[in-house]
């Protein structure tokens, strides 16, 4: 006897007991192997989405950052090739403590250089003491490192007051570029 011969034989009600339970298990299968992962696909979709556009946006920031890297680069290579045929840093210093009247107030300069892993390029650094100086004196002498297109930055400042003389200061100052 066959299944389906099986099944007619079966009163009127519980054949549609057995036809529902059947639908019911249809209709759970397809929901959970077609609908279901239809749904979860969509939402992975979504948050792949969410994610390459998060990236879209970083690498665009990453883009913008590098052209400003880029501008920054082009303008040091410009100021790098302006600079004087043997610039020393430890000479400049010296004639623009003497352009700021304080030559005679440097109690020493003691010039180091670093030299930068795998690059070509080398720090050289001034530690100087200036003793015995006005406000003003100090203030021309930054202003003119500062401004100077050798590009030289001042690295560390350390101010005191003198103990000899109201209004007068000592100050230690620590300056560097970059040399190639």
């Amino acid at each position: 006897m066959t299944i389906l011969a099986k099944f007619k034989k079966l009163n009127k009600r519980e054949r549609y007991a057995i036809a529902a339970a059947a639908a019911i298990i249809g209709l759970f299968l397809i929901a959970t192997f077609i609908v279901e992962p239809f749904f979860s696909g969509l939402d992975q979709r979504k948050r792949n989405l969410q994610a390459k556009a998060v990236m879209l946006e970083e690498m665009r920031r990453l883009q913008s950052e590098y052209g400003t890297l880029t501008e920054k680069a082009e303008v040091s290579k410009s100021r790098f090739s302006q600079r004087q045929k043997g610039f020393t840093l430890f000479s400049f210093l010296d004639r623009l403590a003497g352009d700021a009247g304080i030559k005679d107030r440097i109690s020493y300069m003691k010039p180091s250089k670093k030299v930068q892993k795998d690059s070509r390029y080398k720090v050289s650094q001034v530690e100087m003491k200036l003793e015995d100086i006005t406000l003003e004196q100090l203030t021309k002498f930054l202003y003119g490192v500062e401004t100077s297109k050798n590009m030289v930055d001042i690295n560390k400042l350390a101010i005191s007051k003198t103990e000899k003389t109201q209004g007068l200061i000592n100050a230690v100052l620590q300056v560097e570029t970059i040399e190639i």
